[in-house]
């Protein structure tokens, strides 16, 4: 075997038990044997969002095809802290960001939200679920977060579990602090963060109005929203989440 000295990740959906053998598809060959010029014996990691990690010897059967032998598990199963995060879709690359990020900061589901002033309505499932199987692969998350399709503000506040706390980032500031908004409420959590316009007026009247909401603000500045998502998820990660955990 070569041993590299960081061994390449890979998300599979297939059992991964002991001796187990996972064909890998075209696009993961390639990338393995391609783009990261592995050959047959080299060791990869690989994860199926249910059983762990394990370490895997490549094989080939032939010049295209290639599989995972799996050799020994390296990792528990381990599911991410408890939170959500609700979002309003940006321009393309700002919404890779968040998906990308939101994965690595340990969310354990993702929703995008249409609001009033949303921007783009263009929501791309698929592109979603692929990033942040990249950005788990990366992160060396053994869980995948659970992306959910599009929905509307309003509907979804209609139907929401009101044990789940949900903490919306004020822009007005009409609110305390996110560190001590988090810190006083360790139950099971969402963060949502609204679009570059900031919410409507009567979307935050109807946010307050509602019991198992929670205004919060981000300091004195009016961020973005990728930057918005990204200290939010952090502060609640050092405050309450696993950033915590020794």
């Amino acid at each position: 075997m070569s041993g590299k000295k960081t061994k390449i990740r890979l998300f599979v959906d297939a059992d991964l038990s002991a001796t187990a053998e996972v064909m890998l598809n075209d696009k993961q060959a390639h990338y393995l044997t391609n783009v990261m010029k592995l050959a047959s014996e080299d060791e990869v990691l690989a994860f199926n969002n249910h059983q762990g990690e394990f370490l895997c010897a490549l094989q080939n059967k032939s010049k295209k095809t290639f599989y995972l032998k799996v050799l020994s598990q390296t990792r528990p199963y381990e599911q991410c802290p408890d939170i959500w995060l609700l979002f309003a879709p940006v321009k393309k690359d700002q919404t890779d960001f968040i998906i990308q990020k939101a994965t690595e900061l340990g969310v354990a589901k993702i929703i995008p939200v249409i609001t009033t002033h949303t921007i783009s309505d263009k929501v791309k499932t698929e592109r979603f679920i692929a990033q942040s199987i990249e950005a788990s692969e990366q992160c060396r998350r053994v869980d995948l977060p659970e992306i959910s399709e599009a929905q509307d503000l309003e509907k979804i506040l209609r139907s929401w579990d009101e044990e789940r706390v949900l903490y919306f980032m004020d822009e007005t500031r009409q609110a305390k602090p996110a560190l001590q908004v988090f810190d006083s409420n360790k139950n099971k959590a969402a963060i949502l963060v609204g679009p570059e316009g900031g919410f409507s007026e009567a979307e935050l009247n109807l946010l307050r109005s509602l019991p198992f909401a929670k205004g919060a603000t981000l300091g004195k500045r009016i961020l973005r929203a990728e930057t918005a998502v990204a200290a939010a998820l952090s502060v609640w990660q050092a405050s309450v989440g696993d950033w915590r955990e020794e």
